[in-house]
C-alpha cells in the first residue's frame, strides 16, 4: 500500500511463458485470491468476535491482499499498479465509505417506510468486530472481482462486457450462502457487482469500490444487525434487525439486498457512475 509499491517500477523477472496470455493470466489471478478468500474469510469471522482481534485481523487482511496483489500484477503485467496508490488512498477510501453507507441507509428508510424491518437492541462491541470484518473482506473480493475479473476482461471486451461479466460472476456466488436465492443473487449482481464495477470505471482505482462495499455491509450488519446477502456468519451490529411483511420489500431470509428498495438504489447509483465514467472518458 505504499507509494514505493503502487509506482514502483515492474520487477525485472518475468514470468513463465504459458501465463503471459491474458486467460491464463486471469485464471491465475482469481485463483489465487479465490484461495486467499477462503482462507482469510473464516479468520476474520472468529476473529470479529473479539472487537481488539477482529480490527487487528481486518487490517492485516487488507494490507496482505492488497501486497500480494501489487507484487502479483507487477510480476505477471509489467507495470506498476496505480488502481491501489497511497495517493488516492484516504480521500477515495473515505467517499465510498459514506456513499456505501449512505445508499444503505436510503434503502433501510425506503424499508421502514413499507414496514418492512424492525430494530431492537445489540451491542457495541459487535459492531466494532464486524468493522473489521467487513474492512478485509471488502477489499479482499474488491480485488478478486473488480482488480482481477473486471480490470482483465476489460483489458479484451470493454468496460460493458466487463461490467455485465463481474457483475453476473459476484451475484452467482452468492448463491453458495446459506440463505440464498436466485432473486436475491441477481439483485447482488446489480446492486453490488455493477454499482462497484462502475465505480472502478469511473474512477481507474480500487479504493472506491472496496469503500463502497465496505460501508454497505458495515451499515448493514455492522450497524442496523441485518443478515448480508444470506450468510450467516456475521457476529452482530450496534442493533439487531429483523425483516417484515413481503419479502419483495424486507428482503426475507436473504436480508436487505433482496428486497427491491436495494436493488432501485444500488442500479440508479451504479448509472450515475457509469454516466461519469463516459463523460470523463475512462469507459472503454
Amino acid at each position: 500500500m505504499s507509494d514505493e509499491i503502487s509506482a514502483a517500477p515492474p520487477t525485472r523477472s518475468a514470468p513463465p511463458r504459458w501465463l503471459r496470455p491474458l486467460a491464463a493470466r486471469l485464471v491465475f489471478l482469481l485463483v489465487v485470491f479465490a484461495v486467499f478468500e477462503s482462507l482469510f474469510t473464516p479468520l476474520l469471522t472468529t476473529a470479529a468476535k473479539n472487537p481488539i482481534t477482529g480490527i487487528l485481523a481486518g487490517v492485516a487482511t487488507m494490507v496482505i491482499a492488497l501486497f500480494a496483489y501489487a507484487k502479483l500484477v507487477s510480476w505477471l503485467e509489467g507495470r506498476a499498479t496505480p488502481e491501489i496508490s497511497r495517493a488516492t488512498l484516504r480521500p477515495q477510501l473515505i467517499q465510498g465509505t459514506l456513499i456505501g453507507a449512505g445508499l444503505f441507509v436510503l434503502t433501510l428508510a425506503l424499508m421502514f417506510m413499507t414496514n418492512a424491518y424492525r430494530l431492537h437492541g445489540g451491542s457495541f462491541w459487535a459492531m466494532i468486530g464486524t468493522f473489521g470484518m467487513m474492512l478485509g473482506v471488502a477489499t479482499i473480493e474488491e480485488i478478486l472481482f473488480r482488480g482481477v475479473l473486471f480490470r482483465i476482461i476489460e483489458e479484451r471486451w470493454g468496460s460493458l462486457v466487463a461490467l455485465i461479466v463481474s457483475g453476473l460472476t459476484f451475484g452467482g456466488l452468492h448463491l453458495l450462502n446459506p440463505q440464498a436465492s436466485l432473486w436475491g443473487a441477481l439483485a447482488i449482481a446489480i446492486e453490488g457487482g455493477l454499482l462497484a464495477g462502475a465505480a472502478y470505471a469511473a474512477t481507474r482505482s480500487l479504493w472506491l469500490p472496496i469503500g463502497i462495499h465496505l460501508g454497505w455491509n458495515f451499515a448493514e450488519s455492522g450497524i442496523f444487525g441485518a443478515t448480508v446477502s444470506g450468510s450467516d456468519t456475521t457476529v452482530g451490529g450496534l442493533f439487531t434487525g429483523s425483516p417484515h411483511g413481503l419479502a419483495i420489500f424486507s428482503g426475507g431470509t436473504f436480508g436487505p439486498e433482496a428486497s427491491i428498495w436495494a436493488v432501485l438504489t444500488g442500479a440508479a447509483a451504479a448509472y450515475l457512475l457509469v454516466r461519469k465514467a463516459r463523460k470523463q472518458g475512462t469507459w472503454r
